[in-house]
């Protein structure tokens, strides 16, 4: 025989009770059976409802009963043939004017008892099994309906406490005389030694079933709920959760009482002390295999089993030197605690014996204070221990496994792909079984913190990463284009899943936690809200997503204000915005110190070469050992395109402007061909060396007139240009004469830097430099004579955005 239990989704209406009918019909062709039912869904909330507004003297009670009332009757029309349906409403019609007369009670007396709780509460799954047993009926299954109030007897009042002997014996001798097929009972309700009606408590029809299937040395109990099984974690809340198989009655227990509802711990302990296997079943799709539940699980290789969570938790904390080394202190603080019906949930202690913590639902907090302040009022009073302190918004996470046992390394990996995603742990608890680590974090964090630990533990080939975008102009537009033309390389190839879930340009920011739709992301991003890099920053927090990276693609000094909050909410930032780490110093230490500190990646490898690895070359120069003694370097490719392509007969002014216009400057081209943007190049490689350097320490050797630097506007400084033509062909004539091409060099020698217009001969490395590219040599102790040559295009958007794009895969790849 096995016992079958169906939760409240599972016979919310009438169309999940005609698909509960069926699967008790097949499951009874092969022998007979016991089934367990909740009441419809929601329905036991609406009782207590209905109760508390009565007690309050809140008439709205009386709409809360006929919305009970409607949802029966509809159920009662839907399943029960026509000519059937007078006497059964008229049934149900008399058991809810009962509890009509005692919410009608309740309202007279305000008042409403405990017992009175459990005698509403009941109604719910009365109602729905004596509803479902006569639909069964109806379909021609040989059925009968039992009241669970005569077999099952609790061994004290207010307590989930069962008197075992006299339920076992009640239940079996019922049995003796039972032929049908189907035997339907209510779940959840209970009599007292008394003979005085109650209930079983959260979890109710759970026990129920269970406690049937031991008294009956049932083959298997069978949980149909609305879910294929218990999941490695919630999947409301981690997308890529799965089904376990099979697992084990302890991981069962463990995940359930942290917050696993698909079963509750009391359902298990009277299947296991019998070793009845329990099935897990999904009633909306009953073909799911579902989760098997044993006492051992032999083929499983994974050492975590599944991720649980508990949300509304509060941290209570004791301090003080009070507590160390006496005797019976923990004694007195638990005591004190249960006589107060306040459940623990967790519990940490320091080996110094200088503090405790607990946690406790949030609801009993306060309550939890006040007890323990009185209970230690002397201790508090004699300066030995400070006042209890409560710390509200929490949550539990917590790994749970058979094979965590003696599995090195585990609380390693999980305190570090927490702390990588700036999950704060308060607490920490790990039986000596090491069958479960629970962490206390905050419940802000919980979404988070459960897709990081599932990414870990479940899902070793895919990493996801969250980016947030600001900045669609050239170099923003590429670096889109090619985040989607990627997609699947990336996902088959480095097993990283990238989503675009924040997007930024200077009018409109637009946020999508499922993703950016990357081929309609110009029309999506028209209709978004006004953008401010101080909101968007705020709403990227808000979402608090895992492996979360900021992606600069603009030259605005505001957004490169933001990036430290990034880095201090462990958000990774790329940036191509050269602005941050060629600001004053002490801001460009600040954020690499912030880096360190949060574990969030700060990389910035297109602010020099674009695409080009140069600073990685260097920072693996000096990580090596390497000292550098001298770099030298071309590093505007805007500038090498326009002096390869300045000429006798073309103006300077057209050759800018096609730069201007083929993208390889600054949207205001004055920055590149002034030198700024060369000297913040070579202030970062000085930086990067372990220069102190600021960017007014660099000589600046301009070739430009002092008028055409002085413009106020992009249009003046082109005009400018025009005036100026014959300035710059002396300047081309001269380099000519000499046989020489004109480069912009930049140049670091014993801890000086200096960026300028040079004449650069024919054997020079610099000499056949073609088009846009950049070209960096370095010199050190390994490179002494001949320098170690970093070269290639150093300009350009498709090259810039590849550069960003190689930054987040690095990120991805840690």
């Amino acid at each position: 025989m096995n016992v079958l239990k169906f939760g409240g989704s599972s016979v919310a209406n009438a169309a999940t009770i005609e698909n509960v009918i069926e699967i008790i019909q097949k499951q009874s062709n092969s022998s007979p059976i016991y089934v367990v039912v909740s009441a419809m869904g929601g329905v036991t909330d609406l009782l207590l409802k209905a109760g508390k507004q009565a007690s309050h003297n809140d008439e709205e009670y009386k709409n809360t009963l006929a919305e009970i009332e409607q949802r029966h009757f509809e159920a009662i029309k839907t399943l029960i043939p026509v000519l059937s349906q007078s006497a059964i409403i008229s049934k149900v019609k008399s058991e809810l004017n009962a509890l009509e007369s005692i919410c009608e009670g309740i309202y007279l007396l305000s008042e409403l008892s405990p017992k009175t709780i459990a005698v509403i509460s009941s109604f719910g799954e009365m109602l729905s099994s004596y509803i479902i047993s006569e639909a069964a009926k109806a379909k021609g299954l040989d059925i009968t309906l039992k009241d669970s109030r005569d077999l099952i007897v609790k061994a004290e009042n207010g307590k989930v406490a069962i008197h075992y002997n006299e339920t076992n014996k009640r239940i079996q001798e019922f049995q003796k005389n039972n032929t049908h097929r189907v035997t339907l009972f209510p779940g959840f309700v209970a009599r007292t030694q008394e003979g005085e009606p109650t209930t079983l408590g959260r979890g109710g029809s759970d026990f129920t079933a269970a406690i049937l299937a031991a008294a009956l040395e049932a083959n298997e109990l069978h949980i149909w709920t609305d879910v294929s099984g218990m999941y490695t974690a919630n999947p409301k809340l981690v997308k890529q959760a799965k089904p376990v198989s099979h697992i084990s009655y302890h991981e069962a227990m463990e995940l359930s009482h942290f917050g696993a509802k698909v079963i509750y711990p009391p359902t298990i302990h009277p299947v296991l002390e019998n070793n009845i296997p329990i099935l897990i079943k999904n009633t909306f799709n009953p073909s799911d295999k579902g989760t098997l539940i044993t006492r051992t699980v032999d083929d499983r290789k994974k050492p975590v089993t599944g991720i649980s969570h508990i949300e509304n938790i509060a941290i209570i904390s004791l301090e003080g030197s009070g507590m160390v080394g006496i005797p019976g202190f923990s004694k007195r603080l638990f005591e004190t605690l249960f006589l107060e019906n306040i459940n623990i949930i967790l519990i940490t202690q320091a080996s110094s014996e200088h503090s405790i913590c607990l946690a406790v639902e949030a609801e009993d907090a306060e309550k939890a204070k006040h007890v323990l302040d009185i209970a230690f009022e002397f201790e508090i009073s004699k300066g030995k221990l400070d006042p209890v302190k409560i710390e509200h918004h929490a949550a539990i996470v917590a790994l749970v496994g058979d094979n965590m046992y003696h599995h090195q390394g585990l609380s390693g990996k999980m305190f570090s792909t927490l702390g990588k995603n700036n999950v704060n742990i308060r607490a920490i608890a790990q039986g000596a079984s090491e069958k479960n680590i629970s962490v206390v974090i905050e419940k802000k964090d919980i979404k988070k913190a459960l897709n990081v630990l599932h990414e870990r533990f479940f899902e070793v080939k895919t990493k996801q990463l969250n980016l947030f975008i600001t900045g669609v102009g050239n170099v923003g537009s590429k670096l889109l284009e090619q985040l989607e033309q990627q997609k699947e390389y990336l996902k088959n190839k480095l097993q990283l899943k990238i989503r675009v879930v924040g997007l930024s340009n200077s009018r409109k920011m637009i946020f999508d936690e499922s993703g950016v739709n990357l081929k309609k992301w110009q029309e999506v991003l028209t209709s978004g809200e006004t953008a401010d890099a101080t909101a968007f920053f705020n709403r990227a927090k808000e979402m608090n997503l895992r492996n979360s990276i900021f992606v600069d693609n603009t030259a605005n000094p505001d957004i490169a204000n933001v990036y430290k909050h990034y880095l201090k909410e462990s958000m990774a930032v790329v940036t191509c915005n050269k602005i941050a780490c060629a600001d004053a110093y002490i801001h460009y230490e600040e954020l690499q110190n912030l880096s360190r500190k949060f574990s969030a990646s700060f990389l910035y490898e297109t602010n020099v070469g674009a695409g080009l690895p140069i600073i990685d070359t260097l920072n693996n120069l000096i990580a090596s050992g390497d000292n550098i003694h001298k770099i030298q370097a071309v590093l505007s490719g805007s500038l090498n395109f326009v002096f390869n392509n300045y000429k006798e007969d073309i103006l300077f002014h057209d050759v800018v402007q096609q730069a201007k216009e083929e993208g390889y400057t600054e949207p205001d081209p004055k920055i590149d061909l002034s030198g700024v943007d060369v000297a913040r190049k070579i202030l970062i490689l000085a930086r990067e060396s372990g220069k102190v350097m600021e960017l007014e320490d660099i000589e600046n050797d301009a070739f430009l007139p002092k008028e055409t630097l002085n413009t106020k506007s992009v249009e003046e400084f082109f005009v400018s240009l025009q005036k100026n033509e014959e300035h710059f062909k002396a300047i081309l004539q001269e380099a000519s004469q000499k046989d020489c091409r004109l480069k912009y060099v930049a140049q670091y020698e014993d801890g000086k830097a200096k960026v300028g217009l040079q004449h650069i001969p024919a054997d020079h490395p610099f000499y056949n430099l073609e088009g846009s590219d950049n070209i960096v040599l370095f010199y050190t102790d390994r490179y002494p004579q001949q320098p170690l040559i970093v070269k290639g295009a150093g300009a350009g958007a498709a090259v810039t955005a590849s550069g960003i794009f190689a930054d987040i895969i690095r990120i991805g790849k840690k």
